[in-house]
């Protein structure tokens, strides 16, 4: 692929108009938490947010979980003195917990300490986008989007979004106030969105901005059972269930059918792996997670890939590649 210009797209009715791919910052929130991967620089991760908005990318997407607090901080120390900064977008509802644990809240106060603290630490007056990042506690989704729609008549956050919710939960908060986006888990392994969900969205006209594209990593092209086996002890991934047999040889096979589809394009298997996601109508954009600047020009080359019919269907194994 020889191209490094990269197209934008509309998120939703919110008026932004983002790259179809995003800096995801959740690991850059580094080790040391539930849901961490392992040891990370600091320096380099600014180094690759540098990387991005020099290639275009216009949006980061990050959370006050993502090493609770670490990767807020790093995304800020990255913007300052920045002459014009991306979109940042960033997700309350997850509270450090014992043994840096997450523990849901959706209740108004937290919240509102939470946005304080995301603000100061990311170094702006108002968040671009505020997501409700689970919705858990079940009984309290109300109050929590009640917070939410609360700060953005207050000016202090200029759109608000939900990330994992279901049809259900959305048709529930919208007495409250219209869901602008939508953040829901999206691959090649992880289809469920494509039910119910991307379909509601698109017909109400929410932007939705996919994670986990490659899988966290799986279908990348560079996950291999030897460097599974290495990872760190604070690497989430080592839990789940995904990464472990019997899923994992069958992971494996799909990125070797990703590989020799991403060669007729002078591509990677982790390129075609996004380029997948972004074929669905529904979808405005992907996030795509970068812990160092090498990576950047793969994700950014990956939004203007552009996969066939017969591509598609011999990806997920309908048929032989031709």
């Amino acid at each position: 692929m020889q191209t490094t210009s990269i197209s934008t797209s509309p998120l939703g009715q919110t008026g932004l108009e983002i790259t179809r791919v995003g800096f995801g910052a959740w690991a850059i929130g580094g080790g040391g938490w539930e849901f961490g991967w392992g040891p990370q620089q600091d320096d380099e991760s600014i180094a690759a947010i540098h990387r991005a908005l020099e290639l275009g990318v216009n949006w980061i997407d990050t959370a006050a979980a993502y090493g609770f607090g670490r990767s807020e901080r790093v995304v800020g120390r990255a913007l300052a003195g920045l002459e014009r900064r991306p979109f940042v977008f960033t997700k309350a509802s997850l509270l450090d917990g014992p043994g840096h644990t997450v523990v849901h809240s959706l209740k108004r106060d937290p919240i509102r300490r939470e946005v304080e603290a995301s603000l100061t630490r990311l170094g702006v007056e108002a968040i671009d986008l505020y997501q409700i990042h689970w919705p858990i506690p079940a009984e309290d989704i109300l109050e929590g989007w009640g917070a939410f729609a609360e700060l953005h008549a207050e000016g202090l956050i200029r759109h608000i979004g939900v990330s994992n919710f279901g049809v259900a939960q959305l048709r529930q908060v919208e007495q409250i106030a219209p869901v602008e986006t939508l953040q829901p888990p999206y691959s090649l392994i992880d289809r469920d969105a494509e039910t119910e969900l991307l379909t509601y969205a698109r017909e109400l006209g929410m932007g939705v901005i996919v994670y986990s594209p490659m899988a966290s990593g799986l279908l990348s092209g560079a996950m291999t059972r030897e460097r599974l086996a290495a990872m760190p002890d604070d690497d989430w991934r080592r839990r789940d269930e995904r990464f472990r047999e019997p899923q994992l040889s069958r992971h494996l096979a799909l990125v070797d059918r990703l590989r020799a589809v991403g060669e007729r394009h002078q591509a990677t298997a982790g390129q075609v792996a996004i380029a997948w996601t972004l074929r669905n109508p529904a979808v405005t954009a992907a996030i795509v997670g970068m812990r160092r600047p090498d990576q950047v020009l793969d994700a950014v080359e990956a939004a203007g890939l552009e996969l066939s019919d017969d591509e598609v269907r011999a990806i997920e194994g309908k048929e032989a590649i031709r």
